[in-house]
């Protein structure tokens, strides 16, 4: 009697039925999973029309995805919108899908190992091949299995150069037009010491408790969001976005951020702050900034609801507030482990979306502790990974007992491709939003 081959339909139908139920989930499952992973025809046609739904920006659910197959002529050849039911009523959620998926790719890689073993094995009769010659066979077959199985490859070193030659003449160009490289910040000093927040940059932003970590981060949004029109999106873990839109308020109107959240406004007089609010309510709602306050979400959730926006409206900037609220989707033995994993998938997500990922850090008691309470990059907290994996991290300090009380320090203490160096800032306690000073840059030397 034959055996079946290695196979699942169970989890291939809880596929298909998650993305039915949220399609969202999709992104969880887009990057591993390819049409000819089913084993089933009908399974892999339908994953086929989901993955063309989303190419051309279309939702996905049980209607569109009906005439989508409809409209391919295969509606009926994969059991019709019967099926299409059945497979939402397979799964209770789409919470599993990742898990699901990993189950159709192990099947389609055991289905690979049993063809690529079949062969070896007919080849090992033909006296015709010398040793030598069938090892070299049996290398290439099973190195075809791992190849197909991973994402990346090599690039040729002639193609990066193109691509260089094409960077630098635009950079030569901006330089020319005082243009930078990256996103301004709103901030001139940090953005001569940065040339802006660049693609694919992993950056820390951090301080001990109070001194303004999400206050600055919002500044940066509402300039990318606001006056350059560039997509933002921004998690929000510790605050609820009520609170991050108060904020945004304050600092867009000026206006004291107290007042706005007790309603004691001035209408009268020379100061119409209703007037005031009237204009950042215009500017804020016409801005691509994008808020999701879940308090628990996982990094692979964050991975996927960023690919999801990415796709929508195209992402310039990413921010996280804050890291350590972040857990894994699976259990380690300790904290650091989490944080390591965590730290690096973040890493990975600026690099596949191009785009700079700002991630607010706490940082440990250990500047309290010492004589010169100025941060190292070995206060990060539960984890050198974040030290490790940043390109830029940056430091928000105030001197105790200092000149200046609202004048604080933006040390940039780590700067992968660039100069290091200190932006003094000075913070409106009363709209809490950071301003730049003039003169406020001391920098290595370029």
């Amino acid at each position: 009697m034959e055996r079946l081959p290695p196979q699942s339909e169970q989890a291939e139908q809880a596929v298909l039925g998650g993305i039915l139920i949220d399609s969202s989930s999709i992104w969880k499952v887009i990057d591993i999973l390819k049409p000819d992973d089913f084993y089933y025809p009908k399974h892999s046609k339908i994953y086929s029309a989901v993955l063309d739904l989303v190419q051309h920006k279309q939702p996905v659910d049980i209607l569109t995805l009906s005439d989508k197959l409809k409209s391919l002529g295969i509606l009926d050849e994969v059991g019709g919108l019967d099926y299409l039911t059945y497979l939402i009523n397979t799964v209770p959620s789409a919470f599993n899908i990742y898990n699901y998926a990993k189950i159709v790719v192990d099947k389609k890689i055991r289905r690979q190992l049993i063809s690529a073993s079949n062969e070896i094995f007919d080849q090992a009769f033909d006296e015709s091949l010398a040793t030598e010659e069938l090892l070299d066979l049996v290398e290439q077959k099973i190195f075809s299995i791992v190849e197909k199985s991973s994402p990346y490859e090599f690039k040729h070193i002639k193609s990066l150069l193109e691509d260089a030659y094409e960077r630098i003449e635009l950079l030569q160009k901006q330089e020319k037009e005082r243009m930078y490289r990256g996103i301004p910040t709103g901030f001139p000093d940090l953005d001569n010491l940065l040339s802006g927040l660049q693609k694919s940059d992993f950056i820390i932003l951090a301080s001990r408790p109070s001194l303004g970590k999400t206050t600055l981060a919002l500044d940066i949004a509402r300039h990318v969001g606001v006056v350059n029109k560039i997509p933002v999106g921004i998690f929000s873990l510790e605050m609820s976005s009520d609170q991050i839109v108060d904020r945004l308020l304050a600092a867009e109107s000026g206006i004291s951020l107290w007042r706005l959240r007790t309603g004691k406004l001035y209408t009268e007089g020379e100061i119409n702050e209703m007037a005031l609010l009237a204009n950042a309510f215009d500017r804020l709602s016409e801005s691509p900034i994008y808020i999701d306050d879940t308090p628990t979400l996982n990094v692979l959730q964050i991975r996927a609801m960023a690919r999801r926006l990415d796709a929508e409206v195209g992402l310039g900037l990413l921010i996280i507030d804050y890291i350590q609220l972040i857990h894994s989707y699976r259990s380690y033995e300790s904290r650091v482990q989490e944080m390591t994993d965590i730290s690096r998938s973040l890493k990975a997500l600026a690099r596949e979306l191009q785009i700079p990922v700002l991630a607010i850090s706490q940082l440990s008691r250990a500047p309290e502790q010492r004589a010169s309470q100025v941060p190292r990059l070995s206060d990060l907290r539960e984890s050198g990974s974040l030290e490790q994996d940043a390109d830029l991290v940056m430091f928000i300090h105030k001197e105790k007992g200092g000149e200046f009380q609202n004048q604080v320090q933006l040390i940039i203490a780590k700067h992968r491709n660039g100069p290091r160096g200190i932006v003094n800032l000075y913070f409106d306690s009363e709209c809490v939003s950071f301003r730049p000073l003039e003169g406020g840059l001391e920098a290595e030397s370029f």
